[in-house]
């Protein structure tokens, strides 16, 4: 039987040792092989011995603060596409805008070491194991996450900075799902209005989710150095029109009246 191999990533050695045990005790993680590694200041132990060992999961803890960590995550979701990122933060608080990061980057998945994390872990481990994103599920389930996700687009897409036609990175379909999970309607609900299958809406999320992480990195510069988003709107061919006007509020913005094109 094929052995899965697990990297703990975590300056603390309490955290590997805590995560260990969970993992070790799991009599349906028998075929486990765990390895640990302190990531050192800048994580270039960590991709050596990724490459090295080539884990297929990776149990990354973000600790506080979290943005170097989050750095490593993308470097190695980039660098190592087959070894899926589980990121374990130390946040005792629900927190969207640390979920949000983590899914730009790159992360299979997502939990918080406040909570209960046994049970949670090994069912993370498992569906990370057979190629599943559990983190899908937290943006199919949150409305704030999903806004947040429509922001970011609308930020790239204003880029043009004039009225040209620009195209934008997500598809019509995945608009459409993301305003409706953003209105708070579960997934049911979304393929029962848009006429399709369960099924289908989670590949739309998932396509989102790969969108967000390949357009994190040049977005970042570009974030950085704008304060207001642009008003966008959908043009008859399908693609969207930037304009040179902010929205009134730091409300969630429409990008399309998509849902009523059905």
């Amino acid at each position: 039987m094929t052995r899965t191999k697990i990297m703990l990533v975590g300056s603390q050695p309490s955290f590997r040792a805590i995560l260990s045990q969970v993992l070790s005790q799991d009599i349906e993680l028998e075929t486990t092989e765990i390895l640990e590694c302190n990531p050192g200041e800048d994580g270039n132990t960590v991709i050596a011995e990724i490459e090295a060992n080539s884990p297929d999961i990776v149990l990354l803890d973000i600790g506080h603060p979290i943005s170097n960590r989050l750095k490593l995550s993308k470097k190695i979701s980039r660098t190592f596409p087959k070894t899926g990122v589980v990121v374990v933060s130390t946040n005792p608080e629900d927190d969207d805008n640390e979920l949000f990061k983590v899914a730009k980057s790159g992360a299979v998945a997502y939990l918080r070491s406040k909570q209960p994390i046994g049970a949670k872990l090994i069912k993370v481990i498992k569906q990370a194991s057979n190629g599943e994103c559990p983190i899908n599920n937290d943006v199919l389930n949150n409305p704030k996450i999903a806004w947040l996700i429509l922001r970011h687009f609308q930020d790239t897409a204003s880029k043009a900075e004039t009225r040209e036609e620009v195209i934008f990175p997500l598809n019509l379909e995945e608009i459409q799902v993301l305003q409706l999970i953003a209105k708070g309607d579960q997934k049911k609900q979304i393929a029962s209005i848009l006429g399709v299958s369960e099924r289908t809406i989670t590949e739309r999320v998932n396509s989102v989710l790969r969108k967000l992480t390949k357009n994190d990195r040049a977005n970042d510069m570009f974030i950085r150095s704008r304060k207001n988003l642009l008003s966008i709107q959908i043009a008859r061919n399908g693609n969207l029109l930037i304009f040179d006007t902010p929205p009134a509020s730091g409300q969630p913005q429409p990008l399309c009246d998509a849902v009523s094109q059905q």
